[in-house]
């Protein structure tokens, strides 16, 4: 009880001294030319926290409607700009790309893969950004990359199908949030390194494992970065998880590299069929590539893809499932839809796509 009453003492007492200091904290020099957006009322400490919904993209839909399409908000001490209007997205990541395409500085510095500059996501912009944009553009992105790995995509599709099949003959409950975030990761993993990142492939199912952790870490990490004067304490709690996390992923991805390496000596430069990964070790061992690239460039560019690719995709997949169930009528109309131009005797290919109205706008 003692312990308790003065373990309460001293966090009183620490909270009453940030709060004074941030009162009377001087504000830096805004420099010339300084205009941010608009920003509604904020709190000491939390900043505009207290204005957020349970549900981000809500909370953040009754800001812009009620402030407007361009604001200013600070999480905690964390700032950010919240954009709310197609064109002003558009203009941002478009003709102003430079301007948004660089991060703030990892608290953890050059050492450990969260957050490092050698990342593509938190590289600063110049020779080696836009190289690695350049190549995820033509070699993951690009139109006869994606129309090469057509194959890959439908045999994940259908490999998904079949399972939901099979769940819904035994009449059994289907863990869509599993399923579907299964498919994500297993076609990026499929056009990345020619592995499945779920199923009996060990190197692919420790892969599907770091990346799970590497979302749990980011979202400590974050918390951390909006919590001001105890983001120290944060990052030492977390330190030690993020440097076991990150040597696992750097023993995983060094043997899928002399994996890689070794089948591209005994195939040879001829070699058909490579992947990403392939592309860039060739990139790698090319003395006269456009810019020399580092094993550890290489790791962090495919953490980037794999948790840039598949949280996100799964996740806007449920969304869109969860709207069409939500709204029967759309989803009847958009069943007679496909079934006028594809009809029931074969599957949905990615040709068909623009030839469905209602569909393609779903893609």
């Amino acid at each position: 009880m003692i312990a308790t009453e003065y373990l309460l003492s001293l966090f009183v007492l620490w909270t009453v001294t940030v709060f004074i200091q941030y009162i009377f904290k001087r504000p830096g020099k805004k420099p010339a030319g300084y205009c941010p957006p608009p920003s509604p009322p904020a709190l000491p400490l939390i900043g505009h926290l207290h204005l957020l919904n349970p549900v981000a993209y809500k909370g953040f839909h009754a800001l812009s409607n009620k402030y407007g399409p361009l604001l200013y908000l600070r999480f905690g001490t964390y700032p950010a700009v919240l954009v709310s209007s197609a064109p002003l997205a558009t203009e941002i990541f478009k003709a102003l790309d430079v301007h948004f395409s660089s991060r703030i500085q990892s608290p953890f510095g050059e050492n450990l893969l969260f957050g490092s500059s050698t990342s593509f996501f938190n590289a600063p912009y110049g020779d080696y950004w836009k190289f690695m944009k350049k190549i995820c553009t033509t070699e993951l992105l690009g139109t006869r990359q994606m129309k090469k790995l057509k194959n890959v995509r439908r045999e994940e599709v259908v490999r998904f199908l079949s399972k939901m099949l099979e769940i819904g003959k035994k009449k059994e409950v289907a863990n869509m949030s599993a399923e579907i975030l299964t498919l994500a990761n297993n076609s990026s993993c499929r056009m990345i390194m020619s592995a499945r990142c779920s199923g009996e492939d060990n190197q692919a199912e420790k892969c599907r494992a770091l990346v799970i952790e590497s979302f749990d870490l980011a979202g400590k990490l974050a918390l951390c970065n909006i919590i001001g004067p105890l983001k120290r304490i944060g990052m030492w709690y977390i330190r030690k998880k993020i440097a076991d996390v990150t040597k696992r992923y750097d023993e995983l991805f060094e043997n899928v590299l002399v994996e890689h390496e070794e089948k591209a000596k005994r195939e040879g430069p001829d070699m058909e069929n490579k992947d990403l990964m392939d592309i860039l070790l060739e990139v790698y061992h090319d003395e006269n590539a456009e810019i020399r690239i580092t094993r550890k460039q290489m790791k962090n560019f495919f953490l980037d893809l794999f948790t840039g690719g598949s949280n996100t995709t799964s996740d806007a997949i449920l969304w869109i499932l969860a709207e069409l169930v939500s709204h029967p009528a759309a989803f009847k109309k958009l069943r007679e839809e496909i079934d006028s131009v594809v009809g029931t005797e074969r599957l949905v290919d990615e040709a068909d796509i623009p030839k469905h109205a209602l569909f393609s706008s779903l893609c």
